[in-house]
């Protein structure tokens, strides 16, 4: 064979591998940095491990506009938390700003410094999940982001003096959420739907936790997950892969392994033997029904099918909850949704009550269309719509680089970020059985909690 014919069949090998879509694609695709171990590619983007520490690295080379986002996504949230340290990973993620050794106020170099004296656009959140850092900024300033938000991983600042300040801060958040009666009703749903896993704490955590927690068990918090082999780093935007590899090694290559594994999840929700009710009375407006339902994680196959339920169920005007609570006035609002976790996922259906409906109305029309699409299922045309609803909405998500970073980073948080390109072939191939079957599987009474919001009248001072 000859030489050409050789380069030939090389090169039509990694169209193959490209046209499959998730691959181990051939090395002629893949950048080759020493210390960098290749592991696998999906729809443009590159996976690669950092041999010295197991730190996962993304590549998503977007040479549209001269701008990186670069984000770091640890695998810890509220779901690592037990009593006495919830909300830890949301006042850690406040932390994280206060400084590190070698980049702080003092010095003029912190994290917010930097950011702002080179116009970066900048945040991180927390979930229950993960916790996640990104900046997105001109090509020319990636270096001096990565070099900040290495440091931060292994040498951060952890004072008492910050933990107090920032406690008073995530205080006023967390008494933000309780004014907003809708959130308290979810939290509450969600603490009774989870029995046995974390879940059942919210992510803002406990009060009590949040005033009382010690600088020490933060610490400790900080010293079990925040290590290269906890993380996944992705680079979006006007890269050259090498480049960006290197700069990582760089940076991140100094850290080694952490000392000891990271802690799994072990934990499982026991079976469910009855429907669960809440009712929540406090001072408000228009009442509110919540009925929520576990699903499996957000890896499971039946995601796309759920995800087409929702749609049907609450996709614009003509979604069938729109129709049957709202068009009918019992209803200002309804919706449904899954909240996709990395263990069980929590599914929910909603109404926001018209003036003069109420909550028995509002619950017995939010079965009866969960009960029609069980016994009568959905038509072809119902699915066909939603799909082409979500691939415009998901195309919209998808723009610009922070936009595809953050995308990624739920993916990546549930533990397999190439969903992030076969999630929406999967919802291509969702059928009006499939619909039907997976609200027949999923939609027990015995396995629901139902929460109601009662309105109440606000006791005047003094009486």
């Amino acid at each position: 064979m000859s030489p050409q014919v050789r380069i030939s069949t090389a090169f039509a090998a990694c169209l193959m591998a490209a046209v499959a879509g998730v691959y181990p694609r051939p090395a002629c695709a893949a950048a080759v940095v020493p210390g960098f171990s290749y592991v696998k590619s999906a729809g443009g983007i590159d996976e690669y491990r950092l041999d010295s520490n197991g730190l996962t690295v993304l590549l998503a080379p977007d040479h549209s506009a001269p701008v990186v986002t670069f984000q770091v996504t640890y695998q810890v949230g509220s779901r690592n938390e037990v009593t006495g340290t919830t909300g830890a990973t949301h006042i850690l993620e406040h932390l994280m700003f206060k400084g590190s050794e070698g980049y702080n106020d003092p010095k003029g170099n912190s994290v917010k410094q930097f950011l702002e004296r080179v116009g970066g656009q900048f945040n991180a959140n927390t979930s229950v999940d993960r916790t996640t850092y990104f900046a997105t900024v001109g090509r020319e300033n990636l270096e001096g982001y990565i070099a900040i938000e290495a440091d931060r991983m292994r040498n951060l600042w952890l004072h008492e003096a910050d933990r107090q300040s920032e406690m008073t801060v995530v205080r006023n958040e967390y008494e933000r959420g309780k004014n907003d009666p809708d959130n308290v009703l979810l939290e509450e749903v969600t603490a009774a739907a989870y029995v046995a896993l974390p879940y059942h704490h919210p992510t803002i955590g406990w009060r009590s936790d949040i005033e009382h927690v010690p600088i020490a068990k933060l610490h400790d918090f900080y010293d079990t997950f925040y290590w290269p082999n906890n993380a996944t780093v992705s680079v979006i935007g006007d890269i050259d892969p090498a480049a960006a590899l290197n700069l990582v090694k760089k940076y991140y290559g100094v850290y080694p392994h952490s000392p000891q594994p990271i802690p799994g999840m072990y934990t499982e929700e026991p079976p469910q033997t009855g429907a669960r009710r809440v009712v929540i009375k406090r001072p408000g407006e228009l009442g509110t029904v919540v009925i929520a339902h576990k699903v499996p994680n957000a890896r499971d196959a039946d995601q796309p099918a759920l995800e087409m339920l929702d749609a049907i169920l609450s996709s614009g005007k003509n979604a069938r909850l729109y129709r049957a609570l709202v068009d009918k006035g019992i209803a200002l609002n309804a919706g449904s949704a899954t909240d996709l976790h990395r263990d069980l996922s929590l599914h929910t259906v909603y109404a926001a009550l018209a003036p003069g409906a109420t909550h028995m109305q509002a619950e017995k029309a939010l079965l009866t269309e969960i009960d029609r699409i069980k016994t009568g299922g959905v038509t072809a045309a119902e699915v066909a719509r939603v799909k082409q609803q979500f691939i415009a909405a998901d195309a919209y998500k998808r723009d610009g680089t922070a936009a595809v970073a953050g995308e990624i980073n739920e993916w990546i948080a549930v533990g397999d970020w190439t969903l992030y390109v076969t999630f929406p072939q999967k919802v291509e191939q969702v059928t009006p059985a499939d619909v039907q079957r997976v609200a027949k599987k999923y939609f027990d009474e015995d396995q629901s909690t139902t929460g109601w919001f009662v309105p109440v009248q606000q006791a005047e001072k003094g009486s």
